[in-house]
């Protein structure tokens, strides 16, 4: 009976104690945090429109050299000896 005073004590003293607490600075610390995560995800599909962009460019240029390569080789072929 007394280990349960105790036990039940003791876990009324925390709940008060974390009750009292301030958490001003911690809640500063998670708004700059979330401000960063914030801003990192801005940049993340900053990055990944130019990705898109880049790979189309990219893409339609490789088009082209193919396109480009079949008509040098339709030319050869007609200049055969």
């Amino acid at each position: 009976m007394n280990k349960l005073q105790v036990v039940l004590g003791t876990v009324a003293l925390g709940a008060a104690l974390v009750g009292c607490s301030d958490t001003s600075a911690l809640n500063q610390k998670v708004d700059a945090l979330s401000n960063k995560v914030e801003a990192l995800s801005n940049d993340v599909e900053a990055l990944k429109s130019s990705q898109a962009q880049t790979a189309s460019k990219a893409q339609a240029a490789y088009d082209e050299a193919v396109r480009a390569n079949e008509r040098l080789d339709n030319l050869s072929n007609k200049y055969k000896k």
